[in-house]
């Protein structure tokens, strides 16, 4: 059907890009092209942005920065720039919560809260993403007694897929609230935001050197050693880094971050270790023992605002995997993951993988689809660069990673490419089917479905796809 005269006008008049764009994740390992790349500053503009999408059968598909590594953003139809808006709509400093839309960044949240004397409680590596993005998967940091994201979300408000604003909390449309605080972008476009925060707080950070064998034989006692604590594995060795981190009164001591060893070393010529090591593989297990003695074998200590020092350099474009596994099952899952990266370290052919295996700890909450759904969690996140964009071999590492993680009950991240599928996913998620439910219910049109929710969410059968997009889907991850 042709779009009419005046609505194409009107989504020409939000097209922020010009025609032809093409849309990147961050790492590059994905993209699309939509036929619409608007920039919609109102609630009423997304409203009527999907009622016409309605009309005309297309979909449409919110962005913020484009961080997942995966399809999950990807559109040919009507992609969603967010960034316009990015508002402060009210806080209450008795209730140390905040009011935001949906598209501000993270980065841009630390910089409305802390001249409120507020903070997140917790964060992840980065603050790129929009804060409506970093809930709709779940987004954690780690601290055995802090969730994620999702779960200080206290209310929020989305446009469906009818082009109806709704807002929900846990006395108000409690179904659509606890689907909709991680959503993967299948209920709506998250409009508006509350979080739950915390007064302004500085933290003080230890990092020191370990082995992987003794952390995880007092695994529970390194979790409880500090309020936030990280575990970093250097594969094809027992070489770890453990991060503490607590709050503090103490006056700011900057991280003593060496220009030399870790921006020019660790950044730039590691880099270019990595390009070489694409030819000769067989390198990869001995730079994962140099870079920790020269970069990591020491013990670092600073003081900072708490988002300052919750993030960190995430490097250059990488292939990265991510599961949760209940936390009483971390020291099988990591154990069993080392031997087989040992295993293939002796073969003449065998798989080489990179630096570091990120361990990190979350708590329960009740988000239907929070991999810490009703259980703490141990997060295994498994990384593989991507020196100068270059592809490296990474699936026989994801195979095997994953094969281990489903093993020891894991729950894969959701803005992470893995390959559990709608059957498996039920079994794993006891709400997974009163999240369809409210997925039906919301958009019963299926206007933000795309390639990632067919292959995840939606039932087989209920989306039509050909096996030949399917066997490209699967091959292509």
């Amino acid at each position: 059907m042709k779009i009419s005269d005046a609505d194409t006008q009107f989504l020409e008049s939000l097209r922020c890009q010009v025609r032809g764009y093409r849309f990147h994740n961050w790492a590059r390992t994905f993209s699309s092209q939509p036929r619409f790349y608007l920039a919609p500053t109102t609630e009423q503009e997304i409203v009527r942005i999907v009622r016409i999408a309605r009309s005309y059968s297309m979909t449409v598909k919110p962005i913020g920065s484009g961080h997942s590594p995966s399809d999950i953003a990807c559109t040919d139809s009507i992609m969603l720039n967010m960034d316009k808006m990015n508002r402060v709509l009210a806080h209450d400093a008795q209730a140390c919560t905040a009011t935001v839309e949906g598209g501000m960044r993270l980065h841009e949240l630390h910089n409305v809260l802390g001249q409120r004397n507020m903070a997140l409680s917790t964060l992840g590596s980065i603050s790129d993403q929009s804060i409506a993005g970093a809930l709709a998967t779940a987004t954690h940091g780690t601290g055995i007694n802090y969730s994620d994201l999702s779960a200080m979300v206290v209310e929020l408000t989305l446009v469906d897929g009818h082009g109806h604003v709704r807002t929900c909390n846990t006395e108000t449309d409690s179904d659509l609230f606890a689907a909709a605080r991680c959503s993967l972008g299948a209920l709506g476009v998250i409009t508006r935001v509350t979080v739950q925060c915390e007064p302004a707080f500085w933290l003080h950070a230890v990092q020191e050197p370990a082995r992987l064998g003794p952390v995880l034989d007092n695994l529970f006692e390194v979790i409880g050693s500090a309020e936030h604590v990280r575990v970093w594995w250097f594969p094809h060795s027992d070489n770890a880094v453990v991060w503490r981190a607590n709050r503090t009164q103490r006056r700011q001591r900057t991280n003593p971050e060496s220009f030399v060893r870790d921006r020019l070393y660790g950044f730039h010529v590691y880099q270019l270790q990595l390009l070489k090591a694409r030819m000769w593989p067989d390198d990869i297990p001995a730079l994962s023992r140099e870079h920790f003695a020269r970069r990591f074998d020491r013990r670092l200590e600073w003081v900072d605002q708490g988002f300052r020092v919750f993030n960190f350099d995430c490097l250059f474009p990488q292939y990265v995997n991510e599961w949760a596994v209940p936390v009483e099952r971390a020291a099988d899952a990591l154990r069993a993951l080392q031997a087989w990266v040992d295993g293939e370290e002796q073969k003449r052919s065998g798989v080489r993988v990179h630096f570091p295996v990120e361990i990190r700890f979350v708590q329960r909450n009740d988000v239907w689809l929070s991999p810490a759904y009703n259980q703490d969690v141990c997060y295994i996140g498994v990384i593989m660069y991507r020196p100068y964009h270059r592809p490296v071999p990474y699936k026989r590492y994801w195979s095997a990673y994953e094969d281990i993680m489903r093993a020891h009950g894991g729950r894969p991240h959701w803005a992470k490419a893995h390959k559990m599928y709608f059957h498996e996913l039920q079994q794993r998620y006891p709400r997974f089917l009163d999240f369809a439910r409210v997925r039906r219910d919301c958009d019963p049109d299926n206007i933000f479905v795309n390639d990632y929710l067919l292959r995840h969410v939606l039932p087989p059968g209920e989306a039509q796809r050909s096996d030949a997009q399917i066997a490209a889907d699967q091959a292509r991850l």
